[in-house]
This record gives C-alpha cells, sequence and structure tokens, in this order.
C-alpha cells in the first residue's frame, strides 16, 4: 500500500492573495485539486492524506462540494512547521500499515506520472526516493561579510516532491524532536544517518508560491490540453 501526505498549509502571503495559495485556480480549478487528481490517476488506489489548518478546512469542504470534488481523502491538521504538518499527515496512517509513504507539496500539481512511478519504485528497492532536477542559473555562494564566488551548478540539484519512504523508517524519524534544520521530509530521514536516493523529476513540477509561477502553470496547463 501507498500512501501521499499532501501537505497543504499556505497562506498566500508571496502571492498578495487573501486565498491561500493551494485554493488558487488554474484554468478554472483550485490547485489542490489538481495535485490530488495527478496522483488519483496514476493509482485510484492510493490513500490520499491532505494536511491543511483547522481555519481552511471548512473553505476546503465548501469547495469540493462546489466543484463536485469526489476523490476519497482524508484531512489531517496542518501544523507550526513542516515537520509538525507532515507529522500529522503520518499519524493518519494505520499503526500496522506496510508499504510507503510519500510527501508532497499541495502546490506542486503539476508532477507527472513518471515522477511518481519513478520515486516509488526506487523507493521499493531502497527505502527512499526524492526527485530532483538539474540547476540551469547560475549559482554563487555569498560570504555573509561581504563579496562571493560562483559555485560548480553540476554538483547541485533542485529537490521536488514527492518524497517517498519506507513507512517504518518515516515512522522512526518523524518520533524525533523537531529541528530547525529540517527544510523538508528527506532532510528528517537523512537526520538518521540514512542515504536518500535520488530519481529524475520533471521541470514541469513547480512549485506554485508567486504571481509568476501562477503565469506559468496557466501556460503548462495550455499546452497539455493542446497534447
Amino acid at each position: 500500500m501507498t500512501y501521499m501526505i499532501i501537505v497543504a498549509g499556505g497562506h498566500g502571503t508571496r502571492m498578495g492573495s487573501d486565498i491561500p495559495k493551494q485554493f488558487l485556480k488554474i484554468d478554472g480549478k483550485p490547485i489542490l485539486m489538481r495535485t490530488l487528481e495527478r496522483f488519483h490517476d496514476y493509482d485510484p488506489e492510493m490513500h490520499l492524506i491532505v494536511v491543511l489548518p483547522k481555519e481552511q478546512q471548512e473553505y476546503w469542504h465548501k469547495l469540493c462540494e462546489e466543484y463536485h470534488f469526489t476523490i476519497p481523502h482524508e484531512i489531517a491538521d496542518g501544523g507550526e512547521t513542516r515537520f509538525q504538518s507532515s507529522k500529522n499527515g503520518l499519524a493518519l496512517i494505520p499503526d500496522d500499515a506496510e508499504g510507503l509513504v510519500g510527501f508532497h507539496d499541495g502546490v506542486r500539481p503539476f508532477v507527472s506520472h513518471d515522477t511518481i512511478r519513478r520515486c516509488i519504485e526506487m523507493a521499493e528497492e531502497e527505502y527512499t526516493a526524492i526527485p530532483v532536477v538539474p540547476v540551469t542559473s547560475t549559482l554563487r555562494h555569498i560570504d555573509p561579510r561581504g563579496g562571493g564566488f560562483n559555485v560548480d551548478r553540476s554538483l547541485y540539484r533542485e529537490v521536488q516532491t514527492p518524497q517517498v519512504f519506507d513507512i517504518t523508517l518515516a515512522r522512526q524519524a518523524f518520533n524525533q524532536p523537531d529541528r530547525s534544520q529540517f527544510t523538508d521530509d528527506s532532510s528528517v530521514i537523512e537526520s538518521l544517518g540514512c542515504k536518500v536516493s535520488i530519481v529524475e523529476g520533471n521541470r514541469e513540477n513547480i512549485k506554485i508560491t508567486t504571481p509568476f509561477d501562477l503565469t506559468i502553470a496557466e501556460a503548462i496547463i495550455r499546452k497539455e490540453s493542446e497534447e
């Protein structure tokens, strides 16, 4: 069994919107719905868990009614940090469950089926998997004292989601206290001394956090509709 925890705790600050970013629409449909559809279309048997702040859950239920959105999913309460939100989602998985659990950003609605498949297959073999894409921009290391220097971008990768792990391993990792260095779910796993395996992501799998990202998302939707 594969569980997918969709973490959607944004408030839309960088969007300059009163509506949380996961509820903003792309081509007439809320982003979060499009994200859930990606995983449901890949595997209708995948167990989906959505993590939302308590104050946003009623609005989400109303949106589901309005859009006749019927993809099965459970809802967990969002936490103050990503670690806490992911842990709350993990808590909804039965204690005797075996298999894999993935963690995905609610505002990444364009993850490809190939990326999902690669993550799951790698995690089945190696217990961990995260998707990455090459860095295409020049990177510069900034010295806090002033100055800096460019770094070799071939040594770096941009990390995406879903990040997929063995359920038992994930439970062990999230049983520890939260730390400031936990910037994503893979960093929680790595804190146990575990190696995290990487797979190829897809360039369209962007995280929508700014108005510019929303413009790119609309272009991706148009391109997909033409294919």
